[in-house]
């Protein structure tokens, strides 16, 4: 959520940052409101002195034996009353729609973000790898897993609708070991690792911006209004909710494995097969929490720890800038990290690392002090990135790694997690192994 006070003294710096987003948020809107919220303190201020004013002087009478003057103002003072009741009742509901204004803007991009209307405008960092070129007809993940016995998207829709995935066998193996190997690789370069609810209640929601913006890509329960968490970050970063954290104590490192849920509502006709956009996919996320000075280089840090699980499993990356345009709604800055995909003779994201700057923090009230260097409680800076997507991961695996007898060669990192070297091809009439 924005600074009230900052959108309130930086008019045209806003409005410039909303305009590089392509964003539809009014600030003339928020300008009037908190005008009228403004004026209506003041109107309150100005009653309430009223109020005790001749509150005084009723005392003063009654006290002087003036009993009908003080009568006449006691129904003064219940006049002004009234009107205090309706001020407070017309502040309270402008206070609720700035807020909700507030709510809805997205984060302002940092000032080294390239301006840019959409994602052809994100410029390219830095590659690693080079694309496999193959001797042999490759096939994507949606072909060949199924082939395989360790994949099966028709039953998945059998189970649930389409969108959801079905793995069996060593496909099932080699998602936990993907996860596994991930989680221990994290856990190992500092990160602390969490076991989180996966069902999170409005306030968490809204602490991380998912609410009240994108409820329609969420899946909520109908007895208790309780959504199915669309990643890890949510529950993460709402640890420290409402809570003051030591300097001494940052940066913090932390890291879950959880099932991610989403509908997937504005993605219409986007990545209809194989396992790119699901309802349903297992992703271990990143979180960090910062001072504001250090953020940024956490950020890079970030980024850095998502890569290596790409270099660590042979697989060819890039990472690009998300411009102003292609950001996401709380992301002051973001890189992308896109995998290499043989199947779309492209790459693919497969993680976006973000610094949310204060954003989240004061939407979920997350400070920290520092007695040494002010007074008082600040905002933390949040950040937050897939460290990574395990599904698209082992769709890259299966499509870089695959062979031309059909079977899927295992990375050497995953080989002690798997217990095999080789997915080896199915044998025709068997069933998913």
């Amino acid at each position: 959520m924005l600074d009230a006070r900052f959108v309130r003294d930086n008019v045209e710096v806003v409005r410039a940052a909303m305009d590089d987003r392509h964003a539809s948020w009014s600030i003339d809107t928020f300008l009037a409101l908190d005008e009228e919220r403004r004026r209506l303190i003041s109107a309150t201020e100005t009653r309430q002195a009223r109020r005790n004013e001749l509150s005084k002087a009723v005392g003063e009478f009654m006290k002087a034996g003036r009993g009908d003057e003080a009568a006449a103002l006691k129904d003064e003072v219940r006049v002004v009353n009234d009107e205090l009741v309706g001020d407070s009742a017309l502040l309270e509901q402008v206070e609720a729609d700035v807020r909700d204004l507030l709510m809805s803007a997205p984060n302002l991009p940092h000032g080294s973000v390239p301006c840019g209307a959409d994602e052809t405008c994100n410029p390219e960092v830095r590659r690693w790898g080079s694309p496999r070129e193959f001797d042999f007809a490759a096939k994507a993940h949606w072909d060949l897993g199924p082939e395989l016995g360790i994949i099966d998207f028709e039953r998945g829709v059998k189970l649930a609708k389409s969108r959801f995935v079905l793995m069996g066998g060593l496909g099932a193996r080699l998602e936990r070991a993907v996860i596994n190997f991930f989680l221990d690789t994290h856990t190992s370069r500092g990160y602390k690792e969490w076991w989180t609810p996966l069902l999170a209640n409005t306030e968490t929601m809204t602490g991380t911006g998912q609410l009240p913006k994108f409820e329609d890509d969420l899946f909520k329960t109908v007895t208790e209004g309780l959504y199915l968490i669309p990643t890890a970050e949510v529950m993460l970063t709402n640890i420290h909710r409402d809570e003051v954290l030591e300097a001494t104590d940052l940066p913090l490192h932390y890291v879950a494995f959880t099932p991610c849920f989403r509908e997937e509502a504005g993605s219409a006709g986007r990545d209809t097969r194989g396992m790119i956009r699901v309802h349903q996919f297992d992703k271990v996320e990143l979180v960090k929490f910062a001072t504001p000075e250090t953020s940024m280089d956490e950020l890079e840090g970030m980024v850095v720890d998502a890569s290596l699980m790409l270099e660590l499993l042979g697989l060819p990356y890039r990472v690009i800038t998300l411009c102003t345009g292609d950001m996401g709604f709380s992301a002051s800055k973001t890189y992308d990290i896109e995998v290499w995909m043989p199947s779309y003779d492209g790459y693919k994201e497969i993680s976006s690392c973000s610094n949310c700057w204060d954003f989240q923090a004061r939407r979920a009230a997350i400070k920290y002090r520092d007695p040494a260097s002010f007074k008082g409680s600040r905002l933390v800076h949040t950040l937050n990135g897939s460290g990574l997507a395990v599904g698209r991961t082992v769709a890259a695996i299966i499509e870089n790694y695959q062979n031309a007898d059909g079977s899927v060669t295992v990375p050497e990192v995953l080989r002690p997690y798997m217990g095999v070297e080789v997915i080896p091809a199915l044998a025709v009439g068997k069933d998913a192994r």
